[in-house]
């Protein structure tokens, strides 16, 4: 079984994290699943973005771990992608990033507020922030602990991942996710410049609050409830 349009796909969002401004060299990667194949595509460990090609593109098996279709090393982050897509099944592509905003606040150990509704248009409430990783938990399997960690910490606030499609990793930085790959690029760039305007709300209004819970639901609610009407209607 061949996954061309998989690989296609995964190479096209990993190739916009530079357009974005999200990553230099090659601090990030992008997944994307099928699970009727039981598969998810990757980007290759350590490559650069301007020498990445489609045909680079690492397959790997769901239930394994191992190596479906590809010659080189899948990302190191492979483990806590398999991980995540494993524990939410409605996630569709994945994405992480070392973008300095979003980075900022994981190294400061801080949930992200909902201080606006450009942040309520995407993520309903706080971003969270994991725990540290223990030393054992560094020491043996980082990359799938660090899946563990996040998924730890969703299930302890009782959030939905779909609703927060993303997390800040205790003194590492950001996952996002979405639908699929390029939807999961979509909501980093967004991550990145709510994490942005935080920081710049903060230096303006050390006091500053998050936005009533009303608020909070109008926005996001629009455009992600069961009565939405943001944009336009689909055919």
């Amino acid at each position: 079984m061949h996954f061309e349009a998989l690989k296609q796909r995964v190479y096209h969002a990993n190739m916009t994290l530079p357009a974005l401004d999200l990553v230099i060299f090659t601090w990030g990667n992008v997944s994307e699943v099928d699970r009727e194949a039981g598969v998810f595509a990757i980007k290759p460990s350590g490559v650069a973005y301007d020498e990445l090609r489609a045909e680079d593109i690492v397959v790997v098996s769901l239930e394994t771990g191992e190596t479906v279709e590809g010659t080189l090393n899948p990302s190191s982050d492979t483990a806590t992608h398999r991980y995540l897509y494993r524990a939410f099944p409605d996630l569709g592509g994945i994405v992480h990033t070392h973008s300095p905003w979003a980075v900022s606040w994981a190294q400061a150990c801080r949930a992200l507020p909902a201080y606006g509704t450009t942040h309520a248009d995407y993520f309903y409430g706080e971003v969270p922030c994991t725990r540290k990783l223990s030393d054992a938990e560094m020491a043996e399997a980082y990359e799938m602990n660090t899946g563990k960690v996040i998924v730890e910490t969703f299930q302890a606030q009782a959030k939905d991942p779909m609703a927060v499609p993303a997390v800040l990793v205790a003194g590492h930085g950001p996952f996002a996710w979405g639908k699929s790959g390029e939807n999961a690029v979509h909501n980093a760039k967004v991550l990145e410049e709510c994490c942005k305007m935080a920081s710049q709300a903060e230096i303006i209004n050390p006091r500053v609050e998050p936005i009533e819970q009303g608020l909070l639901d109008k926005h996001y609610m629009r455009k992600h409830g069961p009565d939405a009407y943001y944009g336009q209607k689909k055919e």
